[in-house]
């Protein structure tokens, strides 16, 4: 089951890689046509929104399993470990009722877009309004499969890291090789 886990995100990888890329090629060659030809690619702009849209939510996704997503818990370090358990079940369960809005909101704005098409590519405005869905599901999963690790005692809420204080941790993740400035040893 690990293995179609790490598949799955490995994918989601390679899809929001390859939506950046067609962002970038859609936005730089539309602005060589138009600047050196005095022409455009007409659905250029209504896909790059999409791909946009979509490479956030997915990236989205990808971070919450990382616990890349920044947040402060100054607070839960400094309460016991019974009060933090309960602080960060309770902020989990906050987590499951906003995703589970924004499941059951994409999924009607979905429906009700089916029919409307985008005028530029003639795609279904449901493909806009579906990327919630394909954030929502998996985030769901993810926050009620760490809700799960912390009730059950398999997460220590003392020495876990579920969010991140700043972006500088999440570039010394990406680069492990890097000396952290001044301590003189490896991040």
């Amino acid at each position: 089951m690990t293995r179609i886990i790490d598949f799955y995100f490995f994918a989601l990888k390679v899809v929001i890689a390859l939506l950046l890329a067609g962002m970038v090629i859609l936005v730089f060659g539309n602005v060589v046509l138009r600047y050196a030809f005095n022409q455009g690619i007409t659905v250029s702009e209504e896909l790059s929104r999409v791909f946009f849209l979509w490479l956030t939510f997915l990236g989205g996704v990808v971070a919450m399993r990382e616990h890349g997503h920044l947040g402060v818990d100054s607070l839960l370090k400094r309460l016991p470990p019974a009060s933090a358990r309960i602080a960060v079940l309770l902020g989990q369960g906050l987590m499951l009722v906003a995703t589970w809005l924004m499941i059951s909101g994409s999924w009607t704005q979905t429906l009700i877009n089916l029919p409307t098409t985008m005028p530029a590519t003639g795609i279904s405005m449901g493909w806009f309004y579906g990327a919630g869905i394909a954030f929502g599901v998996p985030t769901f999963l993810l926050i009620l499969w760490d809700a799960f690790q912390v009730a059950t005692g398999r997460i220590d809420i003392a020495t876990a890291q579920l969010v991140r204080d700043s972006e500088d941790e999440i570039a010394l993740d990406s680069h492990p090789e890097t000396a952290v400035a001044g301590s003189g040893t490896k991040a």
